[in-house]
């Protein structure tokens, strides 16, 4: 029976087999192989990375500091916002946008204010922060009718974003009686309750942040996601109602 190999580098068979690799002494340096110094160990990122839950959050996680930015550094990418119902594509929102804030005006609810300054390029344009005060919905949708720019028109569907339900942080899914969200929603169909649960429909929900707003848990359960992605209408021009 043949000799087995010699262990290389002070490594049997049966370290190699076991993964043994760093436990060895390394080997003294030569004029081929120069010593090399072992770079600094890394903290480990955290597992765990909560997600902003609102547009506040969202804006100063994402914010720099005014020094840090270089004149000739590219634009960087525009925060997902809230946008009243009825809003097109955001690209063309911000260039069509004229901030005439018609539709902050009319909103008989308060529920449209400025973008604030850490939005970036969305700074002073329209949108609707849940936390403070949401979209009612209204049937004759004022916002859209006041808006001379025609970036809120009718001819997209009043769909702002999507509300999401936090199991882990809901009451119903602990054993508490709550319908709330689903009571005071103003889409019918949006927020159904199975065996005394809520679930948000996301066909039929608008994201206009009633559910939101309404959460009496400790930590709000409703996740608002505005919608990234908007559709643009072939034509933004209203088409006048027929005469009777």
């Amino acid at each position: 029976m043949p000799d087995p190999q010699p262990p290389r580098d002070g490594l049997s068979r049966r370290d190699l087999l076991h993964g043994r690799l760093f436990g060895h002494r390394e080997s003294e340096p030569t004029a081929e192989s120069p010593a090399t110094t072992p770079p600094p160990e890394r903290g480990h990122p955290p597992l765990v990375m909560r997600y902003p839950r609102t547009t506040r959050e969202v804006g100063a996680a994402d914010a720099e500091p005014a020094e840090s930015v270089q004149p000739n550094a590219p634009r960087r990418r525009t925060i997902p916002v809230l946008r009243p119902p009825g809003a097109i594509d955001e690209a063309s929102f911000l260039n069509e946008c004229t901030r005439c804030n018609r539709c902050i005006e009319v909103c008989p609810h308060d529920a449209i204010v400025h973008a604030p300054p850490r939005m970036r390029e969305a700074a002073g344009t329209p949108m609707i922060d849940p936390d403070q005060q949401p979209c009612m919905m209204c049937d004759d949708f004022p916002c859209i009718t006041a808006c001379e720019p025609n970036v809120l028109t009718t001819h997209v569907r009043p769909m702002m974003g999507t509300a999401i339900v936090t199991e882990h942080l809901c009451l119903a899914h602990h054993g508490t009686t709550c319908t709330v969200c689903s009571e005071r929603c103003p889409v019918d169909g949006a927020i159904e309750v199975s065996e005394g649960k809520p679930k948000v429909k996301e066909s039929a929900c608008t994201g206009c942040g009633v559910c939101r707003y309404v959460c009496p848990a400790p930590e709000n359960a409703i996740l608002l996601m505005p919608a990234f992605i908007r559709p643009t209408p072939k034509s933004k021009r209203r088409v006048p109602p027929l005469d009777d």
